[in-house]
């Protein structure tokens, strides 16, 4: 009955009748349900279901991927290697289903077999993998890279608890495990054949070949085993499955039996659990030595094995070196992988014997490297003496890179300038001697690039300038994107159904052809159903907001959206003052007139950011007086949802309205967040600040709402001196708000939230919230006038998603693939 059916083949999976594809289908689920999973459909019960409909759509990729695979070792093509600490992969059935075109034959199976799809859809847990923007970025570049027909490798960490499931107790912040591979996973399958032994710690000693060269050898080391599991990435509507291989890490001898025979039982396993420690949690606690040690570790583990892994593929292809750069591209994304060009180095000159020169030629071609922040407290240093204890050797190649690029290259350029050495060199002397990533990023590869125009500007203007001057063009503009297929197809069908019927559905691999809905914007037909599925997913979201908070919200209201990483260049705690302002104002007349507003919020904290979990309790706080004060009528609610993660945005961004991008101008490098809320129809506040600049120019001055100090203001504030103390005294609404946040109202205890206040006032605003906060708030009561005018505010909103082409991941992986990378998309002979 439940025969593996022959229409899958390992040539065209995917191109079968859709008749033919329900009833393999069928067979395919009824097969993974039987002899996967134990199970026949009358004991299966839905988390079963989801196993064996994921198995289904597996087994058609891996077929496609060897398909592919052949192609790839045939024509010996170049390949990237994309290096990330993260990758936000969210759920992966609906996204592989629809770009696999299975959506429709697997919904008919299931529906056949007696089972809903979207029960089924609702079993799979988020994959913990990432955190936040730099993550979620990574997995829509493996999107996009597997759609182009492009050639890649995603490397990153097979986390066993990823970051942390939030929750809240008392409305502050609590960590706990997120065991999302608890129960498996069956997208992703173990290689054990292609594991990697990587040496920590030691000692290097030197000695001398034959013809009086000096080398080097790395002694006395502990090692641990780094095991891969791969997940395949699916294309949309493209030939190619391309991989994400995910490192575990494990103890090289993980059972002492000698010791266990002796009665200790714990120590015979203490190199087992010592092992896995590098790969159980994203971004460790590192306000401890112990987690900086762990941090470091972590980071050396992954590009070792990546490298390890990468060079291994190349022998299996290639003789000798010198094709290395043009057959292997490695891009940094951000400083986490930044310690693979030393140990690349390593490789190249201790183990395969090559030449420095040589090898450090071969390095530079092949590393680029992506800067994603322009905060210079957020640019990675490690200390010298850490840096030593565990990698000495490693520490042994920076120094000679650093010498000899102040030697051949500073010292030529600015002969005796000592500042300038001072700018420049890999290691920061200015106090405890420190290693500087970024700076060992942008000399050891031949590109940086910005992930947006103004942040490339400020990295060549502010971060990096000398760096520019030394090296111009060498640092490149590429504006973040986003898969449309993920933030269009999978979090809003019924929004893809009305584009497609539209315009037709060429725009779901050219997002430029969006433009073809501006002639929509204004026809009261479109306009009528495009307010009915944001009306939907409004709807929707109050059920969501429900389940997950206990709050009741109307689907009338403004929704208010804040969904991102909590820091305080972020400025929740802007939106949170405008909000106790607001409610003052209600208090004082609830006859106010003004459009009711649900401000929601979703974000975690780091463990360690402990002023950052201070405003998640504010919020909290306010929140939980707002909502049960019945005195201002429903006019106003606030939510804040814990465990923010992909689904979750997936609920929140085709319901929103209105989308919160109101960083500090020059602090944000880009923002995707800002692109998928836009593409969903919702209009942004915001600062001219990341790709809002890029966003405000596509969508048009009049379909944005732009606010606040522009950098080059900023700048002069600076330089003038700013005292936030004097925008407190000349502001009335502000400094109640700041008083009230401060006082026992919220929480009975005036304590509170003077961290929050602290940062504020005495600790200068480092983030200038006061500074912004009237031009905020008159910005937000032109938000209220516009939403009253339905025609009108649904006319900007189609133009929104209309005119947000430019920002699909396609486009900036095609631009990565042209400017960075050289790396033509493969063709297959059908």
């Amino acid at each position: 009955m439940w025969r593996q059916n022959s229409l899958i083949t390992s040539d065209k999976p995917f191109d079968v009748h859709p008749d033919d594809q329900v009833q393999a289908m069928k067979a395919s689920i009824g097969n993974h349900l039987l002899y996967t999973l134990a199970h026949d459909p009358t004991t299966a019960l839905k988390p079963h279901w989801w196993w064996a409909t994921c198995m289904a759509v597996r087994d058609r990729a891996l077929a496609a991927s060897f398909t592919m695979m052949r192609a790839h070792r045939q024509k010996n093509v170049r390949r990237v290697n994309y290096l990330s600490l993260e990758y936000l992969m969210g759920r992966l059935l609906e996204n592989n289903l629809r770009n696999t075109g299975l959506y429709e034959p697997a919904k008919q199976a299931l529906g056949e077999m007696g089972q809903d799809i979207d029960a089924i859809l609702n079993k799979e847990p988020d994959m913990g993998l990432g955190n936040g923007g730099l993550g979620r970025l990574a997995a829509c570049f493996l999107d996009s890279l597997s759609t182009l027909d492009l050639p890649a490798v995603g490397y990153g960490i097979h986390y066993e608890f990823g970051l942390f499931r939030q929750e809240f107790v008392n409305g502050q912040q609590t960590e706990q495990p997120d065991a999302w591979t608890r129960n498996g996973n069956p997208w992703k399958f173990r290689r054990p054949e292609y594991s990697v032994e990587v040496k920590l710690f030691g000692h290097v000693t030197q000695h001398f070949d034959d013809l009086g060269n000096a080398r080097f050898t790395w002694e006395q080391t502990k090692s641990i085993v780094g095991v891969p599991w791969d997940i395949p990435v699916i294309g949309y509507k493209s030939h190619t499955v391309n991989f994400l291989r995910l490192w575990e890490s494990h103890a090289s001898d993980e059972f002492n039996l000698q010791i266990f025979n002796e009665g200790s039982y714990v120590a015979a396993m203490h190199e087992k659990a010592a092992g896995e420690t590098i790969s159980k949690v994203l971004y460790p606690n590192d306000s401890t030595e112990s987690g900086k040690e762990l941090r470091l570790v972590q980071q050396y583990f992954f590009v070792a094995c990546s490298l390890s892994d990468i060079i291994r593929r190349y022998k299996r292809d290639n003789q000798g070196w010198e094709a290395f750069p043009d057959k292997v591209a490695i891009q940094l994304n951000d400083t986490h992988p930044a310690v693979a060009i030393p140990e690349l180095m390593r490789l190249l000159v201790d183990t395969e014997g090559l030449e420095w020169t040589h090898a450090w030629s071969i390095c530079q071609r092949t590393f680029s490297y992506t800067n994603h922040t322009l905060l210079p407290e957020a640019l990675e240093t490690w200390s010298v003496v850490l840096f030593e204890r565990i990698l000495p050797r490693h520490l042994q190649i920076i120094y000679r890179i650093n010498q000899q690029f102040l030697e051949n290259e500073v010292a030529k350029k600015w002969p005796g300038d000592l500042a300038k050495m001072r700018a420049l060199s890999i290691i920061d002397e200015s106090g405890s001697r420190k290693v500087r990533m970024a700076h060992l990023s942008v000399i050891g590869g031949h590109a940086t690039n910005g992930v947006a125009a103004l942040h490339t500007r400020l990295l060549r203007e502010k971060l990096f300038p000398e760096f520019n001057e030394l090296y111009p063009g060498r640092f490149l503009n590429v504006t973040n994107g986003i898969t449309p297929r993920r933030w269009l197809m999978v979090c809003n069908p019924e929004l893809t159904s009305l584009i497609t019927e539209s315009i037709g559905d060429a725009w779901t691999k050219d997002a430029d052809k969006l433009r073809d809905l501006e002639r929509f914007a204004v026809q009261p037909e479109f306009q009528q159903r495009f307010r009915a599925i944001k009306r939907l997913h409004k709807e929707n979201l109050t059920r969501t907001v429900k389940e997950l908070t206990g709050y009741e919200i109307s689907p009338d209201a403004i929704f208010d959206v804040q969904i991102k990483r909590l820091h305080e260049y972020k400025r929740q705690h802007l939106n949170l003052l405008h909000i106790i302002e607001l409610y003052h104002k209600l208090l004082q007349n609830p006859g106010l007139d003004i459009q009711p507003r649900v401000f929601i919020f979703a974000a975690k904290a780091a463990p360690g950011y402990y002023l950052a979990k201070n405003i998640i309790h504010a919020i909290n706080a306010v929140a939980e007086k707002i909502n049960h004060d019945p005195r201002i009528l429903g006019k106003l609610k606030v939510v804040y949802l814990p465990n923010y993660g992909v689904t979750l945005a997936e609920r929140i961004v085709p319901a929103a309205d209105l989308s919160e991008q109101i960083s500090t101008a020059g602090k944000e490098a880009s923002g995707t967040g800002n692109m998928k809320l836009s593409l969903n129809g919702a209009l942004t506040i915001g600062t001219l600040d990341g790709a809002n600049v890029e966003i405000m120019e596509e969508v048009g001055q009049e379909n944005i709402f732009i606010f606040g100090m522009t950098v080059e203001e900023v700048e002069a504030l600076h330089a003038k001196g700013y005292n936030p103390w004097d925008v407190y005294w000349s502001d009335s609404g502000l400094r109640n708000a700041i008083d009230w946040i401060s006082s026992d109202f919220f929480t009975g205890n005036a304590s509170d939230f003077k961290p929050l206040r602290g940062s504020l006032l005495d600790g200068g605003d480092p983030f200038l919230v006061l500074a912004d906060y009237r031009a905020y708030a008159d910005c937000q009561a032109k938000v209220d006038a516009a939403y009253r005018d339905t025609t009108n505010w649904t006319r900007m909103s189609i133009l929104n998603t209309a005119r947000m082409g430019k920002f699909s991941s396609d486009r900036s992986i095609q631009e990565y693939a042209d400017k960075i990378w050289r790396l033509p998309c493969v063709e297959f002979n059908d």
